[in-house]
């Protein structure tokens, strides 16, 4: 392989590594190929630990899809961490899904080992890349919003905090090793991931999703969050039909937290922003689930 000029600055630094912009990468998981993107932001310099965020896409999405769809490469390059996006598994590249559990499609029908794929990019990464052991999140939409709590069950040893988007959990049994905080953003009419669970009506799967309340009080038992939230209007800052409720369950162990943030007359959308197909319902421009989250995450490093 021969690297630019750009990286030299990085290797004689003792990282081996990935410079600013955008990079493909692969390796090779239980005999199967796998991928993921990597954005470095533009302060990147290879002189210190960097965040990392694990951004998953939908069922029936790919990576680089979900680089457009959740705009978080602009937040990396504000907020200075790094953002990856992996690929699921599937037939075509086009339509690819995660095995969060209970969905979706070809992973779940195959058992594709998720989790393992995602301890091997981490492996991986940290090869190429400075990254913080302490601050890697995840967040998700749909499909890798299930991902995302899936993995804040079973690999609570890396994973610090999780940000699911239109996605409930996805095992019956929720069991970290260590507390996860968690922030998930659902829309009361999501037609897809119901709120109130139950198969979605414009769902292309025949999933029985979890609802949104099965998911908070399964992370605030395993956090040991306290039982009685405090809820918050948010302002109306645009009148798009939407209204913004947070709703915070406080105090559990190690500071893990765990928030709700509601958008009633929300659809299977990322908060803030416009999505690209109509069917998917109305995207409030009242939050930024960008900031939002980001936010939250830096608030909750894996602790000692």
């Amino acid at each position: 392989m021969i690297l630019s000029a750009a990286l030299l600055p990085l290797l004689a630094a003792g990282n081996a590594g990935l410079g600013p912009g955008d990079h493909n990468r692969s390796l090779d998981v239980d005999k199967r190929p796998r991928h993921y993107l990597v954005h470095i932001p533009r302060s990147y310099d290879g002189s210190k630990p960097c965040p990392l965020v694990l951004a998953f896409h939908g069922g029936g999405s790919n990576a680089q899809q979900m680089v457009r769809f959740c705009g978080l490469n602009d937040k990396a390059d504000q907020a200075g961490f790094i953002v990856v996006y992996p690929s699921g598994t599937g037939r075509l590249e086009t339509a690819l899904t995660w095995n969060g559990g209970n969905c979706c499609g070809y992973a779940m029908l195959n058992k594709v080992d998720d989790v393992a794929f995602v301890r091997a990019l981490l492996d991986d990464l940290a090869q190429i890349v400075k990254i913080d052991p302490k601050r890697i999140f995840a967040t998700g939409i749909s499909n890798g919003g299930i991902m995302a709590y899936r993995l804040a069950s079973e690999l609570s040893e890396r994973i610090a905090a999780i940000a699911p988007v239109s996605g409930p959990v996805g095992t019956e049994k929720c069991s970290p090793k260590r507390p996860a905080a968690a922030i998930h953003f659902h829309g009361t009419d999501d037609d897809f991931a119901p709120f109130k669970g139950g198969k979605g009506t414009k769902s292309l799967t025949a999933t029985n999703f979890y609802s949104v309340d099965d998911s908070i009080r399964a992370w605030v038992k395993a956090n040991g969050c306290a039982l009685e939230p405090q809820e918050t209007k948010l302002p109306e800052k645009v009148k798009d039909g939407t209204a913004v409720t947070r709703t915070t369950y406080g105090a559990g162990r190690e500071d893990a937290e765990v928030v709700l943030i509601t958008i009633q007359g929300g659809g299977h959308t990322w908060p803030g922003q416009e999505p690209r197909v109509k069917l998917l319902g109305k995207a409030t421009k009242n939050i930024s689930a960008n900031d939002l989250m980001w936010e939250f995450l830096q608030k909750h490093p894996m602790r000692e």
